[in-house]
């Protein structure tokens, strides 16, 4: 998985350390939306079940493959 220097500064945090790669690769193969930001950045969600169904939304670079953040979307509602 390739990803950004801020994803992997950000990943120390108590509240991103819990996430998991997979979930996140789950998030990128199989989102329930997609948006797709000013810069280009692409946002994906979906539901984690293992997290009692929260959303997890992951920023993707305009590369379609870098991941450059990742976190539960509390804000989010389907």
């Amino acid at each position: 998985m390739k990803t950004t220097q801020y994803f992997e500064a950000t990943r120390v945090r108590s509240d991103r350390a819990i996430i998991k790669d997979e979930w996140i690769q789950h998030v990128v193969l199989h989102p329930i939306k997609e948006e797709t930001q000013s810069d280009g950045r692409i946002r994906r969600w979906a539901k984690i079940k293992e997290m009692k169904g929260r959303y997890l939304r992951v920023i993707i670079l305009p590369d379609g493959e870098t991941i450059h953040n990742a976190f539960f979307d509390r804000g989010y509602k389907p």
